[in-house]
């Protein structure tokens, strides 16, 4: 029997106080819906249904993907309505798995539970136990199995001090749930369909619903404004960070990192406080982040030691580098083994070859630097001319003095050395000592300028 996933996702999100659809709001990086979408494809079903509304296409184009299947809800009638809208092209030889796009925390591994654990022709809900659950449906039972779900302003005392609440996730077997949902009335003070009356339907046609309990209500909280979206980031930030603790990385302080994306590290890797980690990173053993650094989407070799304040996207390293403080590398900047990049330094599309250091205020852009090579400090590649770039390439073994310019395209021979202060527009040969300097002079009885009046 296949699996259908149906995720709810057309809720405006109107206390979210955002043009920005709900299920659109970034957590960790990512939409809500994409958290929800990964959990779906975890679980292998064989189709996968958005219900879209608020937002329609901005939402779509956010996840263009042919495993998905979309379902528009143009007017929003409750939560039955919505599923009944990806209904007609469900299997109904499958089971129907409903999730929520605002609902991101939620598992593979409870979903799975929650599918596993059920008869394939029975019902089940998945609820969870909360300390104070006013507000809440009350999962009401009989003999161990669901026999209704009583909302709060319909509950008698007894079923108010009831800590077990329906989440509004389900599984079904598809037929079943289109005949119930066809059956559906509206007959409350919203007007609306509420997906929940399914459940009475299934007792009373003799069907067993069971309940499945989430193991924390972190897991099954849904996100309707900004306070909590903040609290499911903590959450889900504190999963990450000791899913991490657990293979072995270590953390001055687990609760003052963020990971917005895939982090993969390796052995004896430390993370000092503020680090954050966006798109793939990949640290590799020994490694170490010290304090304040932004890495995105990016692979740091064995031993590389990334000093405070460094931003690092799109670039790679090899082993024992050491980078910064204060060092900004950017998409395409790729550093070999044991390569230095000091305090206010910034490279963009450049290979530096083993050895070789750019240790202080300098910029590196559309080189390529060969082994052994020193850059001294404020030496510049000029690598655009206001239309287009070019290259500059440096030899093995070169020296760069303080505060040179290398006017692109230009190459600078092996073993060479570029004296301080150069502007140097042709191209070094090897081995050679080159100078570009205007000669110094003074001026007999120049004066500074005054301020009028002074």
């Amino acid at each position: 029997m296949g699996l259908s996933t149906i995720i709810l996702a057309a809720g405006q999100g109107t206390r979210m106080r955002s043009d920005l659809p709900k299920v659109l709001q970034l957590l960790a990086g990512r939409p809500l819906l994409g958290h929800v979408i990964d959990c779906a494809a975890a679980l292998s079903a064989d189709d996968v249904c958005v219900v879209y509304g608020h937002g329609g296409e901005i939402v779509k184009n956010a996840f263009p993907s042919d495993a998905l299947r979309w379902a528009l809800q143009a007017e929003q009638h409750g939560t039955g309505h919505a599923v009944q809208q990806a209904m007609p092209e469900t299997p109904d030889d499958n089971r129907v798995l409903v999730l929520f796009g605002d609902v991101p925390l939620l598992t593979p591994a409870t979903c799975r539970r929650l599918v596993d654990e059920t008869p394939a022709s029975d019902v089940a809900v998945l609820s969870v136990d909360m300390e104070d659950p006013t507000g809440y449906g009350r999962i009401i039972r009989d003999g161990g199995n669901v026999s209704r779900i009583v909302e709060e302003k319909d509950a008698s005392p007894e079923e108010k001090a009831v800590v077990e609440i329906n989440t509004g996730v389900l599984v079904c077997p598809a037929d079943k749930l289109k005949h119930w949902l066809d059956n559906l009335g509206n007959d409350n003070a919203q007007g609306e369909y509420y997906l929940t009356d399914v459940i009475a339907m299934a007792v009373s046609d003799g069907i067993t619903v069971h309940g499945i309990k989430a193991d924390n209500w972190t897991e099954v909280m849904g996100i309707n404004d900004k306070k909590q979206l903040a609290e499911a980031e903590r959450a889900l930030q504190a999963r990450l960070v000791d899913e991490l603790m657990t293979q072995g990385v270590g953390f001055a302080d687990p609760a003052r990192v963020d990971i917005r994306g895939e982090l993969k590290c390796g052995k004896d890797v430390f993370i000092d406080v503020n680090a954050v980690f966006e798109g793939n990173v990949e640290l590799g053993d020994g490694t170490t982040i010290e304090s304040n650094n932004l890495v995105r989407d990016s692979k740091l070799g064995p031993g590389t030691l990334v000093h405070s304040n460094c931003h690092i996207e799109g670039a790679t390293t090899g082993n024992n580098c050491e980078i910064g403080p204060f060092a900004r590398l950017r998409p395409g900047a790729e550093l070999a083994d044991d390569v230095k990049i000091g305090n206010f330094v910034e490279v963009k599309k450049s290979t530096i070859a083993d050895g070789s250091k750019v240790n202080h205020l300098t910029y590196i852009g559309d080189a390529t630097i060969g082994t052994g090579v020193n850059v001294g400090a404020g030496t510049i590649t000029c690598n655009y001319d206001g239309a287009n770039k070019f290259q500059t390439t440096i030899g093995d073994g070169a020296f760069i003095g303080s505060g040179v310019e290398l006017v692109a395209p230009v190459k600078v021979g092996a073993g060479s050395t570029v004296g301080a202060g150069s502007t140097i527009s042709k191209d070094v040969p090897e081995d050679q000592l080159v100078l570009e300097r205007a000669r110094q002079k003074a001026v007999p009885g120049w004066q500074r300028p005054k301020k009028k009046g002074s």
